[in-house]
């Protein structure tokens, strides 16, 4: 937010009282960021979109504890990134027909250790890609450049990026979902901080 400390706690305070042109100003400012890594991350632009309703839905909803919020950026962005694992988490089940495990004591942990392998899991699928694919997404997803740009790096047409782009983001979401099943494994023989994805 281009605010200095004072005035982004005075939008916090507003916020914590019910102010929605304060809420309206803090979702303005932060939802391209929040809807790009879920879309990078999901593959879709429907699952991203309901990623940033579910997480501005819970800032709202929470609305009242904002005041006492000292780094909001790092708040939201926690926020949108559990958001973001639960919901791939969701698709993992699905896919598997309803395959589900106990709830760990420390859901805490589960939540760090989720993160890093998510993001071993992603970084392994952006690999695997073929060169053309992964240049594409990198050059996109990765360093934010727009298609147009992409399309003359790489003497393509804008189409035709597209075409590589969407072919890579549903091949990186098939290959990260394939292996959601392996975490309730992962998390009782490891524990570790957890990390944000890159983007956010």
């Amino acid at each position: 937010m281009n605010t200095s400390t004072k005035q982004e706690q005075d939008l916090l305070i507003r916020l914590s009282e019910g102010d929605s042109a304060a809420f309206s100003e803090i979702f303005h400012e932060y939802k391209h960021r929040i809807y790009a890594t879920a879309l990078r991350l999901m593959g879709s632009p429907t699952h991203a979109e309901e990623i940033v309703q579910e997480v501005f839905m819970k800032i709202w909803t929470n609305r009242h504890t904002m005041h006492a919020v000292e780094h909001f950026r790092a708040y939201l962005f926690t926020t949108a990134r559990n958001h973001i694992f639960n919901a791939l988490r969701q698709l993992a089940r699905e896919k598997t027909d309803g395959f589900t495990t106990q709830e760990p004591a420390c859901k805490g942990t589960e939540e760090k250790v989720m993160s890093r392998d998510l993001e071993r899991v992603l970084q392994n699928a952006v690999r695997r890609l073929p060169p053309q694919q992964e240049r594409v997404y990198r050059l996109t997803k990765v360093e934010g450049l727009p298609r147009n740009e992409v399309a003359d790096m790489l003497q393509l047409s804008p189409e035709t990026v597209k075409i590589h782009l969407a072919r890579a983001m549903r091949s990186i979401r098939e290959y990260c979902i394939a292996r959601m099943d392996m975490y309730p494994l992962l998390l009782l023989a490891s524990t570790s901080s957890g990390i944000f994805f890159p983007g956010m």
